[in-house]
């Protein structure tokens, strides 16, 4: 399997998912948007992966690479590409398939529980997390769901987590942090701790939680599992 992924600031990048894709024999390539780099033509690639960023999709004029990056996220998906969405990346993916991003009600910054809609229970592919599960937040936007597309997944901050549509799978959580990713974000993006609220955890109460991680790298292990064997040829 060959991996490409594109990242959109210097500090989000695959994380554990770069330990899981070395572990399989995956080919790992990327693309730095930030850089204005530009993508690399879809035959070499088999898995799109989008990562997470502080910026708005909308931001255009602020990141002039994000309207060719959505358009080649479309090509992607419509060339039959599994692409896989994370927070940011998961908002791309609704935008380009027709949902909407809008800032959420609430910001969701810490270790907060997700839980599986009915439907996802039903899924070959979401079917493999657990009911519920304390997943990584990190974001003041969210996504709809976008037309054709399942929602799977759902937390008390933020009604929509998760969906499928076909082999494009956008998320809003994050399963896929480190440590070391985790405090890149607290030195890079602190600021917004200072917004408080109901789902906004402090530096510290982040840096206690990362006793979540050993659990949750083993869940994004098993969603990565199912969605190769789901969804690769």
């Amino acid at each position: 399997m060959r991996i490409h992924y594109l990242q959109h600031v210097p500090y989000e990048d695959l994380a554990e998912i770069e330990s899981w894709a070395r572990e399989r024999g995956h080919q790992v390539s990327g693309t730095m948007m930030f850089l204005g780099d530009s993508p690399p033509p879809l035959d070499s690639f088999d898995w799109l992966v989008i990562m997470g960023g502080p910026m708005n999709i909308y931001q255009h004029q602020l990141h002039p690479w994000l309207a060719e990056e959505k358009r080649f996220i479309r090509r992607a998906i419509s060339s039959g590409k599994i692409a896989l969405g994370i927070c940011l990346g998961g908002q791309l993916i609704s935008d380009v398939l027709g949902g909407r991003v809008s800032p959420n009600g609430h910001r969701e910054i810490g270790w907060h529980q997700v839980s599986l809609t009915t439907e996802a229970c039903l899924s070959r592919i979401f079917r493999v997390l657990p009911r519920r599960f304390t997943a990584f937040q990190w974001h003041g936007d969210t996504f709809t769901i976008p037309p054709g597309a399942r929602r799977m997944a759902e937390s008390p901050g933020c009604a929509n987590q998760a969906f499928i549509h076909e082999k494009a799978i956008g998320l809003q959580f994050h399963l896929e942090s480190s440590m070391l990713s985790v405090k890149h974000l607290l030195q890079n993006c602190s600021q917004e701790l200072e917004e408080k609220g109901p789902y906004v955890h402090t530096g510290d109460e982040i840096l206690d939680g990362a006793k979540n991680l050993v659990e949750m790298n083993r869940l994004m292990v098993m969603l990565l599992d199912a969605i190769e064997d789901e969804l690769g040829d």
